[in-house]
């Protein structure tokens, strides 16, 4: 099966990227992570208002109701312009979880604003888990097994990313409750995972980008180090690995709907955490020491890579998914525990 996107994706991927680069995202996601954020949301606003960010909200509800890989095509440039903000969670996560629970109270209240970039809303899967950006954003949701609340945040959380603002919640209003909500929770968190690995996968290839112009100005014995055939097979070897997570990320986006969800999207985040893993390594090496500098914008990408290969399952986790789901084929691992 071949997998290749339609051009109207990559058109719409192309004018996301235009407006990404033309709002400096690395200045964005400095202030961001110094708490400053309307540059950031000014663009997430932008956005939206491309139809970013109600790719996976029904029409009913003020979105666009369009397919899987869709997001995935936005998701890919958000991480490969390194945009700031809970933007798996507002664009992807919370989506499908208020879609699928049995009332549609809560996705008649917030979805609009999410589809509008009004209004941006994070998630913690469970107590004592961080959600991201709490301080900021207007919906705050924590799931507690079958429950779900409304929540504020708490302490704020480490995180190797400093543009990646965690914080402890702490429930206050019952928004929903019973099995509707541990499936739609399970839906939610497959949906985050996607749009992670898609994150990661534009993140590689940014760092990619990056690592090939440096290597044509980097020179070493009076040549550019580009033309060093050991520099040469580093970048490939980190192309090969990008484009092979490639179609297993389309492949998950295609079966979202269909048995073999949670065992597609987990192959698809081992991927592409590995693949932009490998990128930034390699980005790092082609760079030499200015690479390691906070001043420096590779540094942008190289800390988003580390942080999102362990958010939304570790890579151990998702292993795990991917060998019960072959063990016993007949069921459909939706466990949702990182």
């Amino acid at each position: 099966m071949r997998f290749a996107l339609a051009p109207e994706q990559r058109d719409f991927a192309g004018s996301l990227r235009k407006m990404c680069d033309a709002a400096g995202t690395p200045g964005l996601v400095r202030a961001w992570a110094a708490g400053e954020h309307r540059g950031g949301r000014a663009l997430i606003r932008q956005l939206a208002g491309a139809g970013a960010l109600s790719l996976a909200i029904a029409e009913e509800y003020g979105g666009m109701g369009a397919q899987p890989a869709d997001l995935v095509v936005a998701a890919q440039e958000f991480g490969r312009a390194a945009v700031p903000g809970p933007l798996v969670e507002t664009a992807a996560a919370i989506p499908a979880l208020l879609q699928r629970l049995s009332e549609d109270g809560p996705a008649r209240q917030w979805l609009g604003g999410l589809a509008e970039g009004r209004e941006l809303a994070t998630l913690a899967f469970e107590p004592g888990l961080p959600a991201l950006d709490a301080d900021i954003a207007e919906v705050v949701l924590l799931a507690d097994d079958d429950r779900l609340y409304t929540a504020h945040r708490g302490e704020r959380v480490h995180s190797i990313d400093p543009a990646r603002r965690l914080y402890d919640v702490i429930a206050d209003d019952l928004v929903a409750e019973g099995d509707s909500v541990r499936k739609a929770l399970a839906a939610a968190f497959d949906a985050g995972a996607l749009a992670a690995a898609a994150q990661l996968l534009g993140a590689g290839r940014a760092l990619l980008d990056a690592a090939v112009a440096y290597a044509k100005q980097r020179r070493q014995f009076g040549k550019p180090i580009g033309q060093y055939q050991a520099v040469k097979h580093q970048l490939a070897n980190v192309l090969i690995a990008l484009d092979m997570a490639e179609p297993l990320l389309l492949r998950a986006a295609l079966t979202m709907d269909g048995p073999d969800r949670a065992r597609d999207v987990s192959a698809a985040k081992i991927a592409c955490s590995d693949a932009a893993h490998r990128a930034a390594r390699t980005a790092l090496q082609v760079h030499g020491a200015i690479g390691y500098t906070a001043e420096y914008d590779l540094s942008l990408w190289l800390t988003k890579v580390t942080a999102l290969r362990s958010a939304w399952g570790t890579a151990d986790y998702h292993r795990g998914r991917v060998a019960d789901a072959l063990r016993s084929p007949s069921r459909n691992h939706t466990g949702v525990r990182p």
